[in-house]
């Protein structure tokens, strides 16, 4: 595997372990914890996904040039 091909699987795994525990985060809070504190981890978790798919884009578009 090129490091290339592993920049673009390590951000896509990435990218759904944030939203994952971005889900878990929110369902725990309103199934059963309501802690202030999971509801800022989900969100804080969904702004990281966020983030790491414009990254993602962006890094795919300058390697597509190389």
């Amino acid at each position: 595997m090129s490091l290339k091909a592993f920049h673009i699987f390590f951000i896509s795994v990435s990218t759904l372990l944030a939203i994952w525990f971005g889900v878990w985060g929110l369902r725990s809070y309103f199934n059963r914890a309501e802690n202030s504190l999971i509801l800022v981890l989900a969100i804080m978790s969904f702004i990281v996904a966020g983030v790491l798919i414009v990254y993602g884009i962006k890094v795919f578009q300058k390697l597509k040039t190389l």
